[in-house]
């Protein structure tokens, strides 16, 4: 049974939910607040993380956080009342794997669980062998998932290290967003391709120091990671 960790302050809608999650042989544990959730998730192993954006105490946003950094490979969801686009953008920010909009059909949570569960099974080791590249004046890490330059030290996730990796092997060559896509997400919908922007910014800021290194974006096709050698 896969299990999940439910934060969710609204103790009707989250044994409902319960229930239905265990119908379909889920492990469910609930917490209702976020920091109760947190002190949960310190102590036990979850396959999946399912968080409501408000939440007293701690809120789903600063839960999320907190628990990326003790185990950042977690992948998780958000659930939300609202629809601000500033709360998805935060979301994708966070690295969230989906964000659903109350009020939801709970087949269509059953699902996304399912998808994103059957991607993580999915998953091969990051990389086939472990070295040490350098791009530019940084040195990428792919056994420790790492970005070095002088005695700074840049830890990374699968995530960031996959796409650092695939536009190393593709460096000085143009490429499509849906190619990015399909390599590193997998899919190409409007929800990764977000994520993909929200990844590409934080990894722009990782070579800022290097002129070399650039991410450009090229109008209506895509991209292209240039070294200046």
């Amino acid at each position: 049974m896969k299990k999940i960790l439910l934060a969710e302050d609204d103790s009707d809608f989250a044994n409902v939910l319960k229930q239905y999650l265990e119908l379909y042989d889920y492990d469910v544990t609930w917490a209702e607040n976020g920091q109760e959730a947190l002190a949960i998730f310190q102590t036990t192993t979850f396959d999946i993380c399912v968080f409501d954006v408000m939440m007293p105490i701690i809120d789903g946003f600063t839960l999320a956080e907190k628990i990326i950094k003790i185990n950042p490979e977690v992948p998780f969801i958000f659930l939300t009342a609202r629809k601000l686009k500033e709360d998805k953008i935060i979301g994708l920010k966070l690295g969230a794997d989906d964000y659903i909009v109350k009020p939801f059909e709970a087949e269509e949570l059953i699902l996304r669980l399912n998808n994103i569960l059957k991607r993580s099974q999915q998953k091969t080791p990051l990389f086939s062998e472990t070295n040490e590249l350098q791009i530019g004046s940084y040195l990428f890490d792919t056994k420790r998932l790492s970005l070095r330059k002088d005695n700074k030290n840049q830890q990374l996730t699968e995530k960031e290290a996959a796409l650092i990796h695939f536009f190393y092997t593709h460096k000085n060559q143009m490429l499509k967003r849906e190619q990015i896509l399909k390599s590193i997400w997998k899919n190409d919908d409007f929800f990764s391709g977000r994520s993909m922007d929200v990844y590409i910014s934080k990894i722009r800021k990782y070579f800022k120091d290097d002129s070399r290194i650039s991410i450009d974006s090229i109008r209506n096709i895509g991209l292209e990671f240039k070294i200046i050698d």
